[in-house]
């Protein structure tokens, strides 16, 4: 194995990153180059990671409770005889067991727990108001209405069979991944935590089924208190329901496959949060998942602020965790007995592949979010609010505020029945917190090499890459990487660090190796699978550049307008042919900043959750995206002089006059104003800029490539349409674009396919149709029947698409 080096402090907290006794590929690697080593830290410390909000929670960040930046990492499969109280030759065939067994295992008490949440006033009022129960009726009457969901009140931890899955999940993952390393960083703040009887509740973003089963196993091997974990999966055994719910797994009721099935039912959104309420209680812990793509996972952390406002619960500190992956496991969201067995009979027969790095971030009070004010919504607009003005009146300037993103925490069927406001104060406050909870974990995730060496191929070599030169360009991203903070999951010899790398990524990988040439080529397949596996790997690497790749979109917005409207700039260029660029280009443009603020902003906007700080304004956000373009060498500042007036300046350079009326940061002084209006850029000169700037365009091509797809065939759905079959049709066409182009596949998943329809029911382009009974059907909408109004809609997404 290649390890870090260690300094001694952590014997068995070394990283296993890339393993030498893998199978050779095919070809031969040669280098003549001096190897050079990919550093996983800069100097002696690594990135410190997982910091608290330093203006929503700054008391939180000021407690550091115990935290350190040297302890290292551990591997979770990596147990030995060391681990546990006894020596011997024996003892090393049993660790395994020795150490589970002696694991500490808190209490879970679950006396008179169903009798307190029949007699709460929520459920009360609910049986009442679902005309199930008359007011005041019998215990034994409420219980025959509960029963469908009484195996989940009466959920526990048993230690004997939670030691038995212990001993199972870790003999399971070690045929499924090579390590599982953890970051002791944050460990010692949880044990704080846990001592000093904090409430706590892990939050990640869910990837896979293997993120239920990963955080309660590296809790239980370091002796904390294992959560009640909320699984989102469809399991049809009632043997697997039976055996999950001993070890405090909160299931589905076996009659809804999704969490929408489930809250159709006007109980259990009340009965949930009495759970919630009576597991903080007892002191538990809690462990959910939230989905950027349908805000699966809202509800949970709906009820705990509900808690929190209504004085319930005193407090309770979130905890945001990184799971990363070298390759995400697939997961059936249907789960039998015999699929189970089928399962883990492949495990017999398999190597395991690909390593995963799991981060605890600094716990902080939700209390302390939810009542100090700091974390502010009163600026939220709808998106047709935002944005319509600009793509339909052609207005220069922005409608400033944040975009309201109230489908990440769905209405429940009772709380829409009693004409919930669909904008009310604490459900905004609700969806504040998953937002923040969703950018929190994925700052906090580590950046695999797998998710790196995706993001150069199909960002940067979609048309094929050396491998020498793909060397080089993971050592220069790695260390971009590491200056912005992010921390990695790999280290090593370089050559062996991209070797790894592409054995993981191998499918979805075409290797030329010709006799003539001692370097090998690497080209990503061109097919469905292999693209949506590369975008997903690359995904993280997207959000550490999300700063520079609004900024560059919005740079290629601004010279697409140059070109189209006939400026006499200096544009020389042998060609340019996709992503690539041939031949020197020159550029000789000079770039309005309020004009090119405003259009990152308007890019903002149509971002998806989870990339945006949701403590940070939008407006701020652009000016950070300009920024960003300047320290990293794309845009040079300039002034413009003062004896020629800026708008006879414009003019004679045959451009369009941009103003910058309606700039939030403006003076009420003229000269102050006129300054800011003299600001400008122009794009730097050197040989690797424009390669550099779609690179970053490229990242966020995908998603506005959907978009704008997703808008030219609204034509062809036959409208209305039940929402989940609208979204099914949506991608069916999306693929169908894909195919016909035989390329950028990475616009055709599932996930592009809901956000792009989530884009356009806030744009309004959609309207929503809620029926008694019959769920919600989509629709056009009046002003988008018009083809005008569509090609305008269109034209203003495909100006962030790079050319």
């Amino acid at each position: 194995m290649v390890h870090e080096k260690n300094d001694g402090k952590d014997k068995d907290v070394i990283l296993p990153l890339i393993q030498q006794n893998r199978p050779a590929l095919s070809w031969e690697m040669k280098i003549k180059k001096r190897l050079k080593t990919v550093p996983p830290c800069l100097g002696k410390f690594r990135p410190t990671v997982g910091q608290c909000c330093h203006q929503c929670t700054p008391d939180s960040l000021r407690k550091k409770l115990g935290q350190t930046s040297s302890l290292g990492f551990r591997n979770l499969l990596s147990v030995d005889e060391t681990h546990t109280r006894y020596r011997g030759w024996l003892v090393r065939r049993v660790c395994c067991a020795l150490f589970v067994s002696g694991c500490k295992v808190y209490a879970s008490p679950v006396s008179n727990r169903l009798e307190r949440v029949c007699q709460s006033n929520r459920v009360k009022e609910a049986l009442t108001a679902a005309h199930k129960a008359p007011e005041g009726g019998g215990g034994r009457g409420q219980l025959s209405h509960l029963s469908p969901l009484l195996p989940l009140i009466n959920i526990c931890i048993s230690p004997g069979f939670l030691r038995f899955l212990s001993w199972v999940m870790l003999k399971m993952f070690s045929s499924l991944f090579c390590s599982v390393q953890v970051n002791l960083n944050h460990l010692p703040a949880l044990h704080r935590a846990s001592q000093e009887g904090s409430l706590l509740m892990y939050v990640y973003v869910r990837q896979s089924a293997a993120d239920c089963a990963l955080i309660p196993l590296v809790l239980f091997c370091h002796n904390l208190r294992v959560p009640y974990t909320v699984c989102p999966l469809h399991i049809t055994s009632s043997f697997i329901r039976s055996v999950l719910q001993k070890v405090g797994v909160i299931l589905l009721p076996p009659s809804a496959a999704t969490e929408q099935d489930a809250e159709m039912d006007s109980l259990y959104s009340p009965i949930m949060t009495s759970l919630v309420h009576e597991l903080l209680h007892e002191g538990q812990a809690i462990s959910v998942g939230v989905s950027a793509e349908s805000g699966q996972g809202g509800r949970w952390l709906a009820h705990i602020t509900q808690l929190i406002k209504e004085g319930s619960v005193p407090d309770v500190s979130l905890v945001p965790v990184g799971i990363s992956y070298d390759c995400v496991p697939e997961t059936n969201t249907q789960v039998g007995l015999s699929s189970v067995f089928q399962w883990m009979w492949s495990l017999l027969w398999r190597r395991p592949d690909g390593s995963v790095r799991v981060h605890f971030a600094q716990p902080f009070s939700l209390k302390e979010m939810c009542e100090s004010g700091r974390c502010r919504v009163d600026k939220w607009l709808p998106l047709q609010d935002l944005l319509l003005p600009v793509i339909l009146n052609n207005r220069t300037d922005c409608v400033f505020g944040r975009r309201r993103m109230s489908w990440l925490l769905p209405s429940s069927h009772y709380a829409s029945e009693l004409n919930e406001p669909p904008h009310h104060p604490e459900r905004d406050l609700s969806i504040a917190v998953v937002l923040h909870l969703i950018f929190s974990a994925a700052s906090c995730t580590a950046v695999m090499s797998t998710s790196l060496v995706s993001s150069l191929l199909l960002y940067r070599h979609r048309k094929g890459v050396s491998v020498s030169a793909l060397c080089r360009d993971v050592a220069w991203l790695t260390e971009e990487l590491l200056f912005r903070n992010k921390d990695v999951g790999f280290g090593g010899v370089l050559e062996e660090v991209v070797r790894y790398s592409l054995s993981l990524l191998a499918p979805h990988l075409i290797v030329a190796a010709v006799p003539s040439r001692r370097d090998p080529s690497i080209v990503p397949r061109p097919s469905l699978a292999a693209s949506l596996h590369l975008a997903l790997q690359a995904q993280i690497v997207t959000h550490t550049f999300i700063l520079e790749a609004v900024g560059a979109c919005a740079v290629s917005a601004m010279l697409c307008e140059v070109v189209c409207s006939g400026v006499s700039s200096r544009v020389r260029s042998d060609g340019v042919d996709g992503e690539q660029v041939n031949g020197d280009m020159e550029f000789n443009v000079v770039l309005c900043q309020s004009e090119l603020t405003e259009r990152a902003l308007q890019l903002c906007h149509l971002l998806p959750p989870g990339f945006m700080p949701p403590c940070q304004s939008s407006q701020s956000f652009a000016l950070d995206a300009v920024d960003s373009l300047v320290r990293c060498g794309i845009l040079t500042m300039e002034e413009i002089p003062r004896d020629v007036p800026i708008s006879d300046f414009w003019k004679k350079e045959g451009a369009l006059t941009w103003t910058t009326s309606d700039d939030p940061y403006h003076s009420d002084s003229d000269c102050d104003m006129e300054e800011q209006d003299l600001r400008s850029y122009k794009i730097s000169q050197p040989s690797q800029c424009p390669e550099m700037l779609f690179f970053l365009s490229s990242m966020l091509a995908g998603h506005m490539r959907a978009l704008c797809w997703a808008t030219s065939c609204l034509d062809l759905l036959p409208t209305p349409l039940p929402e989940a079959e609208f979204v099914a049709q949506m991608h069916s066409h999306l693929c169908d674009a894909a195919d016909q182009r035989k390329q950028h596949y990475e616009s055709c998943s599932e996930e592009a396919a809901h956000t792009a329809v989530r884009s356009l029911i806030d744009l309004g382009v959609l309207s929503e149709e809620r029926r008694r009974g019959g769920g919600v059907f989509l629709s056009v909408g009046s002003l988008f029947q018009s083809p005008e109004n569509r090609q305008k809609l269109q034209r203003f997404i495909s100006q962030y698409l790079f050319n």
